[in-house]
């Protein structure tokens, strides 16, 4: 788990050994334990490495094969590094380290573009290729660790962070506009490769890249879900509780403490039992630390009291300060580089902070199971809609009627909301229906109780898509969104304070068989994942594995800005900074704030991703006030020495490298 930059020289452009420090620099919160270069001509690379598997010297990156021909940089883990190296061993492949990243290199030289069909695990990675004379490499099938894609006028870069790309002096902290004003109005972000910055795009998940010699980029996809939907899955839970079991094996491999995250939910509450199994099983003494944020309204005590009595985990609660967690929004926004969904990240980010300061390296968490396994609440609607689509009325019906038994709702509402969602599906097949909700939309977004024309002027078009099936509707959860956003919340969380996130959910064997599985292998009455529910009898908690409501990570944001943050927001809003730049009808949010406060906030998002946006506006301003980056020195880790390093002769640092 780590960090890398490559860049490619343009028109006789050649990187400078100082350029490629300030880049890898920028990075070393991923990468504190060690960090190396390389340069070849117009290419080159620099690394920081976080030690999680082989934390000896032998893991050092960039990695460069035996007879010099390939050089690796890879930001993740190989979690069946082990059955891999010994497949390679016995396709006469040599190892002189027990790292992954010697896996990886070596797959790559046996399999070359196949090489990513036979990993299980999350990576981003790159490989400068001496005889073709081009940098290959791969984005995992999630998208779960990330990369970014800057194409110049004298220079190609790829980069784990957008600062990263910022500090090479290339590119600019131009905003792109379409995607503030779709976050704003929409909540969307990291729904595509466009990224809020102008200049810099994502290499996308599941696909594999190429940069040519002269920094022309390409890619193409490797990885995609099948839309094959089995017949019958009889067997599904004992199948999917096997996959989770050993999803979860694979991701305890580590030299380094391991974790888990644990709220009083089905999914975390699964892998930190499948964690203590692992552990009873290989006699593994070591305290379990299960890291975790609760709170009055939403108490999940009694569940998670359980887990802890079946884990023997020990339980590390995080106590915040509201105050002090809203004054470190503009140090989250610099790791995230990107404004954040909800202030749930900076609720997370400390939970990190917490882990790396009881020495856990490695945390498990249930990121991606309310996605593959059909988690969330408005799954119920999409599953009723999908029965009756299938010409199982009695069936969807039925649901219905269980479903609002268990909570206590009219089942008659469902039934109209069903009837409701039909009709519109109906609706948007008409000829021309796009054209009139496109206008109407455009009509509402110009009267805005909140936005001004300029920023909604600046919206990109959208069609209207019918309310899409259940299965459909969770393939886009995880190709689209909100799954890559909340990949990139944990992913830049964790690695700003040098943690690792483990994702056992997001097995591609367990996501695949979870998208293929039967409509009533999903949900059922009032239960959501149905099939894991079922598959872990005897494996979790009953009062764990029974309870039908679901909170997720909830936290009582409302409260918060009505009550102890309504100060600090308020002048936010009410600065001149934020009234010059003419985004906000900021007269009216503060009337509605100030007619929330004391009281609970009816939309606390909707004031959060404004105050998010005015402090990342800021922060790219300040940045671009005093743009010129500042050179500074490179802490070098070789075995027991460290020194500070800054070479001025770009050949002997080559040299140097590749020794």
């Amino acid at each position: 788990m780590c960090g890398f930059v490559l860049i490619v020289g343009r028109n006789g452009f050649v990187p400078s050994p100082q350029v490629v420090e300030r880049m890898t620099s920028a990075i070393e919160h991923r990468g504190p334990d060690d960090c190396g270069y390389w340069s070849a001509g117009n290419v080159a690379m620099g690394f920081r490495r976080l030690a999680i598997i082989d934390t000896t010297p032998a893991g050092h990156q960039p990695m460069v094969s035996v007879d010099g021909q390939h050089v690796l940089v890879f930001n993740g883990e190989i979690f069946n590094y082990v059955e891999l190296r010994d497949e390679l061993r016995r396709l006469g492949h040599r190892f002189r380290s027990t790292s992954d990243t010697e896996v990886l290199l070596a797959a790559w030289r046996e399999w070359g573009e196949r090489a990513t069909d036979h990993l299980t695990g999350m990576f981003a990675f790159a490989v400068w290729d001496r005889r073709r004379n081009a940098v290959f490499g791969a984005r995992d099938h999630f998208g779960i660790k990330p990369l970014f894609l800057f194409e110049g006028r004298e220079a190609t870069i790829i980069a784990s962070e957008i600062k990263a790309i910022h500090a090479s002096g290339f590119g600019g902290y131009a905003e792109n506009w379409s995607a503030v004003a779709s976050y704003l109005v929409d909540g969307q972000l990291d729904d595509s490769r466009a990224t809020c910055f102008a200049d810099v795009d994502q290499i996308s998940a599941g696909h594999l890249f190429r940069v040519d010699a002269d920094g022309r980029v390409r890619q193409k996809r490797y990885h995609q879900w099948s839309t094959e939907v089995l017949a019958a899955a009889d067997d599904a839970p004992s199948v999917i509780a096997d996959l989770l079991e050993e999803a979860v094996h694979l991701r305890t491999r580590a030299d380094v403490p391991v974790g888990v995250c644990l709220s009083g939910g089905l999914d975390s509450s699964a892998i930190a039992c499948a964690v203590a199994r692992h552990r009873q099983a290989h006699n593994d003494a070591a305290p379990l630390l299960a890291f975790n944020f609760n709170t009055p309204e939403f108490d999940e005590s009694p569940y998670i009291a359980e887990t802890l009595r079946q884990t023997g985990a020990t339980l590390v609660p995080l106590h915040l300060d509201v105050r002090s967690t809203w004054s470190s929004l503009s140090r989250v926004l610099h790791f995230h580089d990107e404004p954040m969904h909800s202030m749930n990240a900076l609720v997370g980010f400390e939970l990190m902070r917490l882990a790396r300061r009881h020495g856990t390296l490695v945390v498990l968490n249930g990121q991606g199971a309310d996605e593959t396994l059909a988690g969330y609440s408005s799954y119920h609607r999409a599953h009723w809609l999908t029965s009756i689509l299938d010409g199982r009325v009695d069936r969807a019906l039925g649901d219905i009627r269980e479903h609002a038994k268990a909570f206590g709702t009219n089942p008659y509402r469902h039934i109209r909301e069903v009837i409701h969602t039909l009709a519109f599906r109906a609706a948007a097949r008409i000829p021309g229906y796009d054209f009139i909700a496109g206008f109407a939309r455009r009509k509402w977004n110009e009267r805005s109780p909140w936005y001004t024309s300029d920023l909604t002027n600046r919206l990109p078009p959208r069609t209207s898509q019918p309310y899409p099936r259940l299965d459909a509707q969770q393939r886009d959860a995880v190709t689209a969104s909100p799954l890559p956003l909340y990949l990139r919340i944990e992913d830049r969380n964790s690695m700003a304070h040098g943690v690792e996130v483990r994702v056992p959910f997001l097995d591609p064997r367990l996501t695949q068989y979870a998208l293929s599985l039967p409509i009533e292998s999903r949900m059922r009455g009032p239960l959501n994942k149905y099939a894991l529910r079922e598959g872990l009898r005897g494996r979790i908690p009953e009062l764990v594995r029974s309870r039908v409501d679901k909170m997720g990570f909830p936290i009582p944001a409302d409260r918060w800005l009505a009550h102890e943050l309504y100060e600090p927001l308020r002048a936010l809003l009410d600065s001149s900074a934020s009234r010059n730049r003419g985004l906000f009808r900021n007269g009216a949010l503060i009337t509605r704030l100030d007619a929330s406060h004391g009281d609970r906030l009816v939309d606390h998002t909707l004031f959060f991703r404004a105050a998010n946006v005015e402090t990342w506006l800021t922060m790219l301003a300040e940045r671009r006030a005093g743009r010129t980056p500042t050179s500074s020195p490179i802490i070098v880790r070789d075995g027991t020495t460290s020194a500070t390093h800054r070479p001025s002769d770009p050949r002997r640092w080559t040299e140097r490298s590749l020794r």
